[in-house]
């Protein structure tokens, strides 16, 4: 890993807890399956839950990953994780600024930030954020409205701007994430290849052997 002041420790493997994704169970059920398999690291992104849902939630999810000294990030919402316990929030390019964000979560908090250029690497590189998601890596169908992929020769250009920790996203499966953390990121975030199969815990086991070999 990269020389970071981050708060916490970077894990090759970043958990997106989308319940769009999941295929016939909960959101707990899911974190538990993947805190059981060794993940320590989880983001919880729900774009179509009420504020009191998300609260509600993310309450539970806290308690599932701490009861493993893990870390729930929560996506977009300072609030939610202020109000939940969160260990910190992901914010994209149009949700509230970063500073903005550490002012109401405090220095202490994980704070991450979404970038899919290498100009929007650079000024990241300039915030107090904690790490950068840079992406997507390659053609991603977990997102509405994705954007241009970036894929490896664009992630080792990131790696080149930023000294914060780089976590790559989108389109990452079991097989490419080997060559994902070879070129340059320090974590890879993964959605639909994670908790879109049918047996979660196996397949956040296997991403973590494969990863730990990488490393």
């Amino acid at each position: 890993m990269n020389e970071s002041d981050a708060p916490i420790e970077f894990p090759s493997l970043y958990a997106i807890l989308d319940p769009s994704q999941l295929k016939g169970i909960s959101e707990l059920d899911a974190a538990r399956r993947l805190v059981e398999a060794g993940v320590k690291l989880i983001q919880y992104r729900d774009k179509h839950a009420s504020s009191r849902q998300l609260c509600m939630t993310a309450l539970r999810l806290v308690e599932i990953v701490s009861g493993v000294e893990g870390d729930l990030i929560v996506n977009d919402r300072p609030d939610v994780a202020f109000l939940t316990g969160a260990s910190g929030v992901h914010v994209g390019q149009e949700d509230i600024p970063v500073e903005s964000v550490r002012s109401i979560l405090g220095e202490d908090a994980v704070i991450g930030l979404s970038t899919h250029t290498l100009q929007q690497v650079r000024d990241g590189e300039q915030t107090s954020a904690d790490y950068l998601a840079f992406g997507p890596i390659f053609a991603t169908a977990s997102k509405d409205n994705p954007h241009v992929v970036v894929g490896l020769e664009g992630l080792k250009k990131a790696r080149q701007a930023t000294t914060k920790p780089l976590v790559a996203i989108g389109g990452i499966t079991l097989e490419t994430a080997p060559r994902v953390l070879a070129a340059g990121a320090d974590s890879v975030a993964v959605i639909r290849d994670l908790i879109g199969v049918d047996d979660i815990g196996e397949r956040a086991g296997r991403y973590l052997q494969t990863l730990e070999s990488v490393g």
